[in-house]
């Protein structure tokens, strides 16, 4: 196994798992000399995949693992049965110090409910978040929750901003990261109870971060801010709704370039700028959702994703497993506690 970070990957996890998994390994691994690879599932469906792959030589190691978590197994049931699968095995090997983080295309709730149950959340944190990278006319906005909890007291909402900001100082490597609360408008007076609470928390609270106030829904596009925060249900839903539009404009653009032979001629010439605007919307540039409050890095992958996706997803979390940002997320808490706002 090759020194350096050691990444833990659930290989049987996704639409197109093993084999996406395998060739998204093998991706990575081309251009990061420092990873390793702890690949669990079944060893005789993947010692091939692994072989055709010259460069997974002395790299990835197959770590047999009798069973898997369904995509239709509810997070209950993957509790009761899921230990010794491939998903249970992979998360297992980041709380025993193995690997320094976990990567699953799986089952997103059984991925949430038995990495809450093996790494436990963090001091101060009541609910883990999951968090998504955006795409923005700025680069790349950190949302969260999008979708671990479908409601969030005041006190979670500002637990949600501390962690999104050392996260987006991670992964999108931004020194000094804006944050939002996501909002109807960005007027005072405006919103339900808990996030104007939790709008005046962050306003009075003596933390060293840059807070900017409430923000709107097309703020997030626009890049505002590098982190919005909001509860699961809102977040899921705007996600959605984003994923929705980009798989429309793109359709609608296809169809368009497509329709005479002057408009395909256009095509031809606009190649570029098109070549450019299909990577920026490319949900494998930013695949990786990690949920946020746990004391080990746990990333999901879109179920879809192709091997590039699957890839990035496993930079992101080699990247965060080298990071410092739990220690700084645990040190905003400790400030939150000591003025009175516990996250209860």
């Amino acid at each position: 196994m090759a020194k350096g970070t050691i990444l833990s990957i659930d290989a049987m996890g996704g639409d197109a798992a093993p084999g996406v998994v395998v060739d998204g390994v093998a991706s990575l691994l081309a251009d990061r000399a420092d990873i390793g690879i702890l690949l669990h599932g079944d060893e005789a469906a993947l010692a091939p995949l692994v072989a055709a792959h010259s460069g997974l030589a002395g790299r990835c190691q197959i770590v047999h693992s009798d069973s898997v978590i369904t995509s239709d197994m509810k997070p209950s049931q993957a509790l009761r049965r899921g230990k010794g699968s491939s998903m249970w095995n992979a998360i297992e090997a980041v709380k025993t110090g193995q690997a320094g983080a976990a990567v699953s295309a799986g089952n997103t709730g059984a991925l949430m409910a038995i990495s809450m149950l093996i790494l436990r959340k963090m001091e101060g944190v009541h609910r883990p978040a999951m968090s998504a990278l955006w795409p923005t006319m700025r680069g790349r906005t950190v949302v969260l929750d999008v979708g671990a909890n479908l409601e969030a007291d005041a006190a979670q909402l500002v637990t949600f901003a501390i962690m999104g900001e050392a996260y987006a100082r991670a992964a999108l490597g931004i020194e000094k990261p804006t944050i939002g609360i996501l909002n109807i408008g960005s007027e005072e007076m405006k919103g339900h109870d808990e996030v104007r609470e939790a709008h005046e928390w962050l306003r009075a609270a003596t933390l060293d971060i840059d807070y900017r106030g409430f923000v709107e829904g097309d703020d997030i596009s626009k890049g505002a801010v590098d982190v919005v925060v909001t509860d699961g249900f809102t977040g899921n839903v705007a996600l959605k709704a984003g994923e929705g539009v980009a798989r429309m404009l793109g359709n609608r653009m296809r169809e368009a370039f497509m329709a005479s032979l002057m408009t395909k001629l256009g095509a031809v010439f606009a190649s570029s700028g098109l070549k450019q605007l299909r990577a920026q919307m490319d949900p494998s540039n930013v695949n990786g959702g990690v949920l946020l409050g746990l004391r080990g890095v746990s990333v999901k992958s879109h179920g879809s994703t192709d091997a590039r996706g699957f890839a990035q997803a496993c930079q992101l979390a080699a990247n965060l497993a080298g990071s410092h940002y739990r220690d700084e997320i645990l040190a905003n808490l400790a400030r939150i506690r000591e003025g009175g706002m516990a996250a209860e």
